[in-house]
């Protein structure tokens, strides 16, 4: 669908985007990920054809964004972090303006901006002015604009900033839509909100990749060990001799507990069979296990660790 390959921008001295190459795939929503200054918008806006790149390759549904613009063009729908609207407009009459600016020919334009309005919930708003507009309903016309047309590619450049919860939930779901009919790239700060709609996530900084994988194995490759949350009945002297005893433990921590009638302990093990051996040998001593369960990494945790890592470069993909 899109494949970025080597993609260099320099801005005089400075390196904003270094040798990236990673891919979108058909009708996948895609993350993309990375602290302030990263380069996240300079490579959206070069993938978008709105900027050119010093070095690389940009291919659009077989089309490179450079030597074949127009028609590489004709398959993006961009929203920028700033919904590119024109305030003394009404939502229909923007709409229309931008169907025409996409080439769509007149007979087209009516029923198609129709479709869009109504898919993103406009059709009540059609004759609103956009100044009027609450934030909300302006990110959902600038999303609008992005999809009429039908593009095979959106770009959407934090589309979720300055909204109140139940519109980020609508737009969330929004964006899942659309990811059944289109590729999606979804750049954005709110680490839950790429875990809740995307597939795979790119991860750079300083204008280099850190990373392009899936969520469920950057969480898992990110650390070498597993936490277990352990809570037993009776004193904590007990516990900690069997647990002494078992190999594959790297490190025990033990939590203070009001209830003086129990136990509990943070452990860091080496792999998941470690927790296996921890419950037979509670049970072979006659120690009764409360509660146990085991601590993964989150997105969070997995991006601060690969930006924290200077000069980091990883492109391992799940094929």
């Amino acid at each position: 669908m899109v494949e970025v390959k080597n993609l260099t921008k320099h801005y005089g001295r400075v390196t904003a985007v270094n040798d990236l190459s990673f891919e979108i795939r058909d009708n996948e929503i895609l993350g993309f990920l990375g602290p302030n200054g990263a380069g996240k918008s300079t490579t959206m806006n070069i993938i978008a054809g709105y900027l050119p790149c010093s070095e690389g390759t940009v291919t659009v549904c077989g089309h490179d964004i450079k030597e074949d613009a127009r028609a590489a063009k004709r398959c993006i729908g961009y929203l920028p972090e700033i919904p590119p609207l024109y305030p003394d407009m009404r939502v229909e009459e923007y709409l229309r303006y931008c169907a025409g600016i996409k080439g769509l020919r007149h007979s087209e334009i009516k029923p198609e901006v129709e479709k869009v309005m109504r898919r993103l919930s406009l059709i009540d708003m059609r004759r609103r002015l956009i100044s009027n507009l609450s934030k909300g309903y302006k990110q959902r016309t600038g999303l609008a604009q992005a999809i009429i047309g039908d593009p095979k590619l959106l770009i959407l450049d934090e589309p979720t900033v300055g909204l109140d919860p139940s519109q980020v939930t609508e737009l969330r779901k929004l964006i899942l839509d659309l990811g059944r009919d289109h590729s999606v790239i979804l750049s954005s700060h709110i680490l839950g909100e790429i875990s809740a709609v995307c597939s795979r996530v790119v991860i750079i900084n300083k204008g280099q990749l850190c990373a392009v994988d899936t969520i469920e194995n950057l969480e898992r490759r990110a650390t070498d060990s597993i936490i277990l949350n352990l809570t037993v009945e009776g004193d904590q002297s007990a516990a900690n001799k069997v647990l002494s005893e078992i190999g594959g433990i790297r490190e025990i921590n033990e939590i203070a507990d009001d209830d003086e009638s129990f136990s509990s302990f943070k452990i860091s093990l080496e792999n998941e069979k470690v927790r296996q051996e921890i419950t037979s040998a509670m049970v072979k001593n006659g120690i009764n296990v409360v509660e146990m369960s085991t601590e993964r990494p989150d997105l969070e945790k997995v991006f601060l660790e690969l930006t924290n890592k200077k000069g980091s470069k990883d492109s391992s993909d799940d094929k």
